[in-house]
């Protein structure tokens, strides 16, 4: 285990050397190339891990908002010789298909939290700054832990503990947390639990205040179960963001990876529905590569239809 975590750290060392050879070189870059070397040099050939829950009509939501649900489209208004008010647009007739979500919050599945979540005089989500894009990912463990105590709490002495083993966490960097709880995804419980992975205050505190990071995450839907929630207070009222509900960080090395962050831009918007994705090293055993079949994309022999017991398209 030791062996191949040293060898995953010395890979992910490559792709960070790789990295940061490329950009002095940009400046002398007079083939136009710009950060087109990062991308060929080190990211065309990475492993991508995606760590985000698809949404659906039956994820697990906090009882406090309602489920969100999945409609075909309708036209809203007449369109003269295409469609009435009303028609539901199809394949068939229209030669497209389209589909009405309804999302109740904002607090759906993988999400980003901006601090506006809980303090309205920081960013909401479309005021976080582009930065917000592309950082180093750090991934700390708490698996162990669990195993004796399904309420456990990272602690500052687990990251310093995982410090000794792999370095000091880079300034900026994001930081999840694995508790394997995810791999219950999307098991209805995991919106009512009242034992679940924490983080804990301190050890927020010190990832901030000390490793100085952009922001941490964590697979649960809460960052602690307090009373409170103290965490997620202090995170808030103090201008920082969190993700919740991130997924398969079994699949990703603690260190060595970067990690790409999206979100809708919601003007005003207190929470965010995110796709977070590890670029790993090229060795990594998981994840994909960039090939020929992303464009044009595969087709199915089974196409998407609307299915009324799912609540929305499958094959």
């Amino acid at each position: 285990m030791r062996t191949g975590t040293r060898r995953i750290v010395a890979t992910g060392a490559s792709l960070g050397l790789a990295l940061w050879l490329a950009v002095p070189a940009l400046a002398q870059d007079h083939g136009g190339k710009g950060l087109w070397s990062v991308y060929d040099e080190a990211l065309k050939g990475a492993k991508y891990v995606d760590l985000t829950h698809t949404i659906t009509p039956n994820i697990p939501v906090w009882a406090g908002f309602s489920s969100p649900t999945f409609a075909p489209a309708k036209a809203g208004k007449d369109l003269e010789g295409y469609a009435a008010k009303g028609d539901t647009f199809s394949f068939e007739k229209h030669g497209f298909g389209a589909t009405e979500y309804r999302l109740p919050t904002d607090q759906l599945g993988t999400q980003l939290d901006p601090p506006a979540h809980w303090a309205p005089e920081y960013p909401a989500i479309d005021e976080l700054p582009a930065t917000y894009t592309l950082r180093p990912l750090v991934v700390v463990s708490i698996v162990e832990q669990l195993k004796s105590d399904p309420n456990y709490a990272l602690q500052v002495t687990d990251i310093e503990a995982w410090e000794k083993e792999h370095g000091t966490i880079p300034e900026g960097s994001v930081v999840f947390v694995r508790s394997d709880l995810s791999k219950d995804w999307p098991d209805p419980k995991l919106a009512t639990l009242k034992e679940f992975p924490q983080v804990g205050l301190d050890a927020l505190k010190f990832l901030h205040e000390q490793r100085h990071i952009l922001f941490h995450g964590h697979e649960p839907l809460d960052t602690d179960s307090t009373p409170t929630l103290e965490g997620e207070y202090w995170l808030m009222h103090n201008g920082y963001a969190q993700a919740e509900g991130v997924a398969h960080l079994d699949q990703v090395p603690p260190t060595g990876c970067l990690v790409s962050i999206g979100y809708p831009k919601f003007g005003g918007g207190l929470g965010g529905y995110a796709r977070y994705v590890a670029i790993c090293p090229a060795d990594w055993q998981y994840g994909v590569t960039i090939g020929p079949d992303d464009a044009p994309l595969p087709k199915s022999d089974k196409p998407l239809h609307f299915d009324e017991a799912a609540g929305m398209r499958v094959r």
